[in-house]
């Protein structure tokens, strides 16, 4: 059977209420990135200098060279960036992703770091790229970032960030049961739960939006205004969606050797001051959001229909369409993943079944559904789902002279197309089902058929709607 990976649906159009500390509308979470000392050097170990994310137009490595300029940008971000942002922010709750290496060569910063009780988050063990990283050597150096750090800090990190991550990077950092959270994602405004192995981890989040890496790039911000004016655009929506009642976090990254220059920290400062100048702000970092979330939503362990072997998968869904099982079969084989582990993801792969279906195949599912208040149904042999719907609407209670009406309608409507009156119940009113019934029955066939069939897949929907609590 084929899965595909990704979760493209995520909360959905209703994402869960964060329920923020205190009522909080919104969550503001900084994070400064803590690089300066970990970077590509020659002097580390690696084979060429660092390229990336510094004030050097068009910058390439220097294979087996130092590259003065750009030590020198990164010296500038751990000299004076550092401090600077420090003295912005040191009372404000801020996470620290800490390069290991970095942290190593930063005694100082460390030691302010902590005296701000900000948190120190890993950022692996080297700034590096791990793309091309085979998986041993990355969980080596997994395993010797959070020995490094433990060693460096004090205490060993919660949250993990690679930035430069490879394909295996939240697989083997999940599989260290290590981290509250891992924040290798730039998929959502809220907390999520995957799962690993035996393991739920918890993703916070992070963003490359909200980022001073921006001015560093060609498509990026040239002055502290637009990093200022985004800053305050993104929060302004945020906060309107919070006062809405769905309460979502503000991610915001920055650099030392970037944010850190006087003319970016200025526009921080304005932004700082335009969070604070509104009520309902929670300002966290982002261990106390992963220890919130893991309270407030804690992970659910259910059974994910993409992961249901083709036997559980039928005998949860083979009914859905009226005594088709096959339909679950045939959706079961598809390209199912995550992301339609919902009721509209199993509606889209059932539905596309039936669609693709025959007309002969068609017409077999419409006459497995039962005469609305028919012969089936006074006889109590309706399946539990038809007997719930047509009880919704009285069509159980019938009285004499509506129950002989029903009959004629059926006879006639049979009759006339070769299956069965169908209408999505729950949808409607006895008033409505009987006029729907008097107005279909001046449709052709082709037309009716197909009208038959959009209110089979409606009212498979329903029930979906009903069975996953949506």
């Amino acid at each position: 059977m084929k899965r595909y990976p990704r979760n493209m649906s995520g909360y959905g159009e209703t994402p869960p209420n964060a329920k923020w500390p205190n009522g909080a509308k919104i969550a503001v979470q900084i994070v400064l990135n803590y690089e300066e000392g970990g970077e590509n050097n020659v002097l580390h170990g690696d084979a060429a200098s660092e390229a990336f994310l510094s004030e050097i137009t068009g910058a390439q490595p220097w294979p087996g060279q130092r590259h003065w300029n750009m030590e020198s940008i990164y010296e500038y971000g751990a000299r004076a960036g550092f401090w600077r942002v420090h003295r912005l922010l040191k009372d404000v709750p801020l996470t620290v992703y800490g390069v290991a290496t970095a942290l190593a060569r930063a005694p100082e910063q460390v030691a302010a770091m902590k005296a701000a009780d900000w948190e120190i988050a890993s950022h692996g063990l080297k700034w590096v790229e791990h793309k091309d990283m085979p998986e041993e050597e990355e969980r080596a150096q997994i395993e010797a970032a959070i020995k490094l750090h433990h060693e460096v800090v004090g205490t060993p990190p919660r949250g993990w960030y690679t930035g430069r991550c490879s394909n295996n990077t939240v697989r083997l950092v999940a599989q260290t049961g290590q981290f509250d959270y891992v924040a290798d994602s730039y998929a959502d405004d809220l907390p999520y739960w995957i799962r690993e192995g035996a393991r739920d981890q918890l993703i916070v989040p992070y963003t490359l939006d909200c980022n001073d890496m921006r001015f560093a790039i060609q498509a990026g911000f040239s002055t502290g205004d637009q990093f200022e004016s985004y800053l305050k655009d993104s929060f302004d929506v945020l906060y309107e969606e919070g006062m809405a009642g769905q309460p979502k976090m503000l991610s915001i990254g920055l650099h030392c050797r970037l944010i850190g220059r006087p003319g970016r920290a200025a526009a921080l400062k304005r932004a700082i001051e335009h969070f604070k100048s509104h009520d309902g702000v929670w300002f966290a970092t982002r261990l106390e959001i992963a220890e919130h979330w893991a309270k407030t939503h804690p992970p659910v362990d259910t059974a994910a229909p993409s992961d249901m072997d083709k036997e559980t998968f039928v005998a949860e869904f083979g009914g859905v369409f009226e005594h088709s099982p096959w339909i679950a079969e045939a959706a079961h084989a598809l390209e199912l993943g995550p992301t339609h582990d919902t009721a509209h993801g199993i509606h889209q792969a059932l539905a596309r079944v039936f669609r693709a279906a025959s007309t002969d195949q068609k017409l077999a599912i419409l006459n497995a559904h039962p005469d609305l208040a028919g012969k089936l149904a006074a006889a109590k042999r309706l399946t539990t789902e038809s007997t719930a719907e047509q009880a919704s609407v009285g069509l159980d209670q019938l009285t004499d002279a509506e129950r002989a009406e029903f009959t004629k309608l059926n006879d006639t409507y049979t009759a006339k197309f070769g299956f069965p009156f169908i209408i999505a119940v729950r949808d409607n009113t006895k008033a409505s089902i009987l006029s729907a019934f008097h107005k279909r029955l001046d449709n052709n066939p082709a037309t009716e058929l197909d009208a038959a069939c959009t209110q089979v897949e409606r009212i498979a929907a329903l029930r979906l709607f009903e069975k996953f609590g949506a």
